[in-house]
């Protein structure tokens, strides 16, 4: 009779524990992450090409949601106000998780700082400088800038937004090399961008490679300054330190966010499943082709640190450039 009840005590033990862990288990559905702009851009890219190989380390499925807007506002919020479980995410990049938060901190319903946590670094794409092809002469990068000083007011360049970084390293070329030029800003990013270059409605922008390459294929636009370094895709094309504008232009950073008061050993599952994916020798090789690298921290320590620098770094370029917001 003591064995019985042992045994079934034992039996309801499991019961009771059996639900409880599974329930415990993490991630035991899919995942959200929410990507700030429309489909087509170097930010997508890396959101879709990194996730494909975590949701295999993770083991369940990756739902991206591009929502594009305000900034990288709209997707910020939506994550941060999620419950801080690991089931809603955002991949952002420099503008939506660094300038953004600088520029427009009065504007969110969330306080960046406390309300928002970096998880893993995954990827950097590197930008070029593009001239559109259509009814624009200048095809290199003097050219470029001997058209712009001659016709002031005249030339149209595009940015993913006010405030974004395509907006202030352009603004800052000009400060430097005395242009006056009008701003074009694409709520939807790179993807509408890439339109407006390609039919001529802005004459001059700063891409990424991956969405760069076609174009440059098909004839649509001409390369004329590498931003950070000289590509393999570009090897002949100088940088812009080369052409006398060193500290212009930046390389697109690809990070992953969580919303604050997410536990902590979610947030190191995250990280290692993202990290590794990002380090994946298929998802190396298909970055690699299109200028893409690998940007991924030691640690969830370090890739908050490197966060709180970069925030430190664009309040100084934002203070510096003072861009027109309205």
């Amino acid at each position: 009779m003591q064995k019985l009840l042992f045994a079934l005590f034992g039996l309801a033990a499991f019961i009771v524990a059996g639900p409880a862990s599974a329930q415990d288990r993490y991630p035991s559905k899919p995942i959200k992450i929410y990507v700030p702009y429309a489909p087509g851009g170097a930010t997508d890219y890396a959101a879709r090409l990194v996730s494909e190989k975590a949701k295999i380390a993770l083991g369940t499925n990756i739902v991206i949601e591009n929502k594009p807007g305000a900034g990288g506002i709209i997707s910020i919020e939506e994550m941060a106000h999620a419950k801080p479980d690991g089931y809603t995410l955002m991949i952002g990049n420099v503008t939506t998780n660094c300038i953004t938060p600088v520029l427009f901190s009065k504007k969110m319903t969330v306080n960046y700082d406390k309300d928002v946590v970096a998880v893993a670094r995954l990827l950097v794409t590197p930008n070029v400088l593009l001239t559109t092809a259509k009814d624009f002469g200048p095809k290199t990068f003097k050219e470029f800038i001997d058209y712009a000083k001659q016709h002031p007011g005249k030339v149209r360049f595009a940015s993913s937004g006010i405030g974004s970084f395509p907006h202030f390293d352009t603004e800052l070329l000009a400060k430097r090399a005395g242009l006056d030029m009008i701003h074009i800003p694409y709520k939807g990013g790179a993807g509408e961008m890439v339109k407006g270059i390609v039919s001529g409605e802005v004459q001059f922008t700063l891409l990424s490679t991956p969405i760069t390459l076609p174009q440059v294929k098909a004839g649509n636009v001409h390369v004329i300054a590498n931003v950070a370094r000289r590509l393999p895709q570009f090897p002949d094309i100088p940088t812009l330190a080369e052409f006398g504008y060193p500290g212009v232009g930046t390389d697109n950073w690809s990070a992953v966010f969580a919303p604050a008061g997410t536990p902590p050993e979610v947030i190191k599952v995250l990280y290692k499943a993202f990290t590794e994916a990002a380090n994946d020798p298929a998802v190396v090789d298909a970055a690699g082709k299109t200028g893409t690298f690998v940007f991924t921290a030691d640690s969830v320590e370090e890739t908050q640190k490197w966060l709180r620098g970069e925030m430190a770094k664009w309040r100084g370029i934002v203070e510096e450039v003072k861009v027109e917001l309205n």
